[in-house]
Formats: C-alpha cells, structure tokens, sequence
C-alpha cells in the first residue's frame, strides 16, 4: 500500500481525487466486481451491469485514470483489475478523517 501523505493537505487531494472516482454507483459496482473477482476481467464487467459497453468503457477510464483499476491489454480485449494498493490507500485516507 503507498503511505497516506504526511502533508494534510497533499492527503486531502488524494482522497477527493479518489472519493470524485467513487462518486459514481456504476463505479463502485465495478469496483466491487473487480475485488470479487480477485483477478482480472475481461468482457465480463458489461454482462455483470444494467449499462451499454461504452457507459461502463467510460467509467472504467475514470477509475483508470485515478488509479483505482489497471488495464492490460489481451488481443482485441482490454481486460481490467483493481489496484490493491490505490483501494487501500483510499481506505487509509477515509480512516483519517
């Protein structure tokens, strides 16, 4: 797990940064999906929620890009897992509150 930021501050950016991720439902249900499955996924996200591939392509970007999900890339597929360390360090910021 990366350390939560000693500067108050710096620490209060993480947090909105990753709490602005969450702050969507469909982005905490991939996100339990992705911790669930306890590896990565490939196509199975869309079958698992009520939403069109490019709704659930544009919320995986945004956990994507703050870091809470990587994805490689596997043939004509990108298949996505959770960073267990940005979840984590997300846990430990909430905790300081």
């Amino acid at each position: 797990m990366p350390p939560v930021p000693a500067d108050e501050r710096e620490a209060d950016e993480h947090l909105a940064r990753l709490a602005k991720a969450l702050g969507h439902p469909a982005r905490v249900a991939i996100i339990r999906l992705l911790v669930r499955r306890e590896g990565c996924v490939c196509g199975e996200i869309v079958d698992e929620l009520p939403l069109a591939q490019s709704t659930v392509s544009q919320h995986l970007k945004q956990l994507k890009d703050a870091g809470l999900v990587r994805g490689e890339v596997d043939g004509p597929r990108v298949c996505y897992c959770v960073e267990p360390g940005a979840v984590a360090l997300f846990k430990a910021l909430v905790e300081t509150l």
